[in-house]
């Protein structure tokens, strides 16, 4: 209908169940340019990081992939063992890692074992300092938590897009997302970990004469190591979330094979790839959170580290 100026009104500015244009925050043009002057300024750094993590991720992929299947299982019972100290454990572990073997999956799952050891040990890398740094400064807690809250509440699919512009397709830009995706629990149980310490055990260390990076690495970190294992063991397992994602942008491993049962409708090899990502979950998950656990003692048997007590204390 026109209006009697010869031109017809525009809805939005009479539809109240419509949001004002002149309201709306163009977001995605500004974006765009950012990533294409970091492309077009950085883009030979960004070939030079990709270059060095691949090689990485090759080198323990060849390692893992390379190694007898039977020595694989081995070493997972051995971590099994270690960490919990009952032989039930390693040898559930162990009968997992057969179980994923038998699926006829065993050196896919080696591909998404070595993403998930080189994401993780990058995520400890970078978590680990970062929530070291955040307890210790107030401001800059209180300037990082909604950071890594809107990181933590981001679908994970976001991270792929600006990954895949900067490295392009395969294995170094499914880690770059999977870091970034599964770092922030391991910062903010770092932080909280060294947080909950007991002020009294850090002060009496301080009046004894302990400088700052001595209590860091002798009290406070060893302290707060279960709630630090439990970040590791959460980063773990959004890591190993991102697993099928990945695979979007040329991770190959087990996700792959998912994404073909999806995108071919074939149900049985979708459900055996699940299920071996599923084993993997349990070893993953099994062995973090048995380091994190306070480790069992014999009667009248001081844990290592433990000062003597005593009228012999020298």
């Amino acid at each position: 209908m026109m209006s009697r100026h010869g031109f017809a009104p525009s809805c939005h500015l009479f539809d109240p169940a419509m949001f004002p244009d002149w309201l709306t925050l163009p977001l995605s043009d500004p974006v765009n340019r950012v990533i294409d002057w970091l492309i077009t300024h950085y883009g030979d750094a960004f070939d030079a990081i990709s270059g060095a993590l691949l090689s990485l991720i090759l080198a323990v992929e060849w390692l893992v992939r390379g190694a007898p299947w039977w020595l694989v299982i081995l070493v997972v019972a051995a971590l099994a063992y270690h960490a919990s100290r009952r032989l039930s454990l390693a040898m559930g572990l162990a009968g997992a890692m057969i179980f994923i073997g038998a699926l006829g999956l065993w050196d896919l799952a080696m591909q998404t074992l070595t993403l998930m050891l080189v994401s993780v040990a990058l995520s400890v890398i970078v978590g680990l300092p970062a929530g070291v740094a955040l307890s210790a400064s107030d401001g800059a807690r209180r300037v990082a938590l909604p950071i890594l809250d809107a990181m933590q509440t981001l679908p994970s699919f976001v991270y792929l897009v600006p990954a895949l512009m900067l490295f392009g397709l395969g294995k170094v830009p499914a880690i770059f997302a999977t870091v970034i995706y599964a770092v922030p629990p391991l910062i903010r149980l770092t932080d909280l970990g060294i947080r909950l310490v007991d002020r009294d055990v850090l002060e009496a260390a301080a009046d004894l004469g302990a400088p700052p990076a001595r209590r860091l690495i002798d009290m406070k970190i060893p302290l707060a190591l279960p709630t630090i294992m439990a970040g590791v063991n959460q980063t773990t397992m959004m890591a190993l979330s991102m697993v099928v994602i990945a695979s979007m942008i040329g991770a190959r491993g087990l996700g792959e094979e998912v994404l073909l049962g999806i995108q071919r409708l074939d149900v049985g090899r979708g459900l055996a790839a699940g299920l071996a990502i599923v084993a993997l979950a349990i070893v993953f998950d099994r062995i973090t959170q048995a380091y994190g656990r306070p480790r069992r003692h014999a009667p009248g048997q001081q844990p290592a580290g433990t000062p003597p007590i005593g009228p012999g204390a020298g």
